[in-house]
């Protein structure tokens, strides 16, 4: 009886992992989609604002968005999901994601700091600046090659998977209840925010003392919106 219920924790926990990591590696391969509004773009939207102001709003866009996010909805509802972990509960990790790197990239632009790069190095930059939960140093910028390097990748699928472990009680509102997950979601998000924001703003380029920056190179299938954000706040990609 007792090596049955060890063999079945030993399976459950198994297959946990493989699902962690499925989530995992689907975050990284889609986090190119992610559609990230330029410095241009968020100014256009948000007229007479300054850099804080505007942080601030972002910051407030996503907050709202990951607090609404729940069972059932998101960009990755069409996620193939393992047996091991709920459909709900995967859909919810990689919408809060997507919100949550749409927002530290579009800090990023706010702040004056855009990682050099193509899409997929700049959101290599993106992730590991989710993950570590500080913004990208643009003094120590890693080369093309180590951004897309093979143990940078496995790196980061570490730091994601302990992420997502880490903020797993605060992902499951249809467990601990709508009301109780939406304000679980939205300390995380501004808590996570807040970090990389003050990171960002202790190095930030000020707007006069920006090059001409081109436009934002946008994915060809970008991810719909996991879940819309007050009006005026999220806007449009």
């Amino acid at each position: 009886m007792k090596a049955a219920v060890r063999d079945g924790v030993r399976r459950s926990r198994d297959g946990a992992r493989a699902a962690v990591l499925h989530i995992a590696d689907w975050i990284i391969e889609n986090a190119p989609r992610v559609p990230v509004r330029d410095l241009a773009t968020l100014r256009a939207q948000f007229p007479g604002l300054g850099p804080d102001q505007l942080a601030d709003k972002l910051i407030a866009g996503a907050a709202n968005a990951t607090s609404t996010v729940g069972a059932g909805v998101g960009a990755a509802a069409m996620l193939p999901v393992p047996p091991a972990m709920p459909a709900e509960l995967a859909a919810e990790i990689t919408s809060v994601a997507a919100i949550e790197l749409k927002l530290v990239a579009e800090l990023h632009e706010v702040y004056g700091l855009r990682p050099p790069g193509n899409l997929k190095v700049r959101s290599m930059f993106y992730l590991t600046a989710w993950t570590e939960e500080r913004g990208v140093d643009l003094r120590k910028p890693t080369t093309l090659n180590a951004a897309l390097g093979g143990q940078m990748k496995r790196e980061l699928r570490q730091q994601i998977m302990k992420r997502m472990i880490r903020s797993l009680p605060n992902l499951m509102p249809f467990m601990v209840g709508a009301a109780v997950g939406a304000v679980m979601n939205r300390r995380d998000t501004k808590k996570v925010a807040e970090k990389i924001r003050a990171d960002l703003r202790s190095r930030a380029v000020s707007w006069d003392a920006l090059p001409e920056l081109p436009p934002l190179q946008r994915h060809p299938d970008p991810l719909p919106a996991p879940h819309p954000g007050p009006k005026g706040i999220e806007g449009p990609a």
